[in-house]
């Protein structure tokens, strides 16, 4: 299960409500990149694709693709802002490594997703 703070449904839900797709859900994925060996995406995203899995997260609908859900599985995401910046913090107990300026990490293991309910 992936949990949203109050504070990223909030920004979640300011980001939907400034695009061109009010009815859009956000999209979190895994990408080969960074210094650690992968790297997080979040984009808004019209619709699931059938091989999604979905998560309500309060007003937010979260979609997530098979071969990301191992690697995201028990996963917080919380939303910052303070005078230093503000952005997405990513808490990932799939996380063996990350790197020193946290945008990449590795896990110790292909993981195992579980179903979402």
């Amino acid at each position: 299960m992936i949990t949203l703070t109050e504070q990223a449904i909030s920004a979640v839900g300011r980001f939907i409500a400034s695009s061109a797709t009010p009815d859009a859900g956000l999209r979190i994925e895994v990408t080969d990149g960074g210094c650690s060996g992968y790297q997080y995406g979040l984009r808004l995203d019209a619709e699931p694709s059938a091989e999604d899995t979905v998560i309500a997260c309060g007003e937010v609908q979260v979609y997530i693709d098979p071969a990301s859900m191992p690697m995201l599985d028990g996963m917080s995401i919380d939303f910052l802002d303070s005078l230093e910046g503000s952005g997405f913090k990513f808490t990932n107990p799939n996380a063996a490594k990350s790197c020193a300026c946290g945008s990449s990490f590795n896990t110790s293991t292909e993981g195992s997703g579980k179903p979402c309910s």
